[in-house]
């Protein structure tokens, strides 16, 4: 019998915090409804390691600006640009907390508008993106990167967003292609 990622299990329930710092994320009306959507979808997906997720989680989603962006990207990444998605999963002991995203609004919207996207598809692939890491999802090694984008894929795709990648095949991400870890 073939094994499959999908769970047959029931998915745990999700508490999502929001704060919003950036007050340009609050400028169009269906944006925050879809990261909200995005992150409670990609939450039901089974953890990296096959497991399904039954306990209660918690999620932060911190939507801010470049300047914030490029500060925790300097502080935890020693990155000093900004960017447009981190992801910083809670440390062991720390259940029912999954973890925390934060998303800079100035590069997301640049990025939207240079691929032609709408600002909310985007804001939704990257908050899936950013729940994956926190489930265990990454995209360091091109099996990773399949395995990971192949989910992503079919999360969008569940809310009627289009494959943000296109036809190009999986390969390693970074931040020249637009999609950090």
């Amino acid at each position: 019998m073939k094994h499959s990622r999908r769970s047959t299990a029931r998915s745990a329930p999700v508490s999502l915090s929001i704060v919003v710092s950036e007050p340009s994320w609050r400028g169009e009306k269906n944006l925050l409804p879809a990261i909200r959507r995005a992150a409670r979808i990609a939450a039901a997906a089974p953890r990296a390691n096959g497991e399904a997720t039954v306990e209660p989680m918690l999620i932060t989603i911190l939507l801010t600006g470049d300047s914030e962006l490029r500060d925790l990207n300097a502080r935890f990444r020693n990155k000093h640009t900004p960017t447009n998605v981190l992801s910083f999963p809670a440390a062991p002991g720390f259940e029912p907390h999954l973890g925390d995203i934060a998303i800079g609004f100035g590069v997301v919207a640049r990025e939207a508008r240079e691929a032609r996207k709408s600002l909310e598809a985007h804001a939704a692939h990257l908050t899936v993106h950013g729940v994956l890491h926190l489930l265990g999802y990454d995209h360091n090694q091109t099996d990773e990167a399949t395995i990971m984008e192949a989910l992503e894929i079919s999360i969008l795709a569940r809310m009627g967003i289009p494959n943000p990648y296109g036809r190009a095949p999986a390969r390693r991400r970074s931040k020249a292609s637009g999609v950090p870890a």
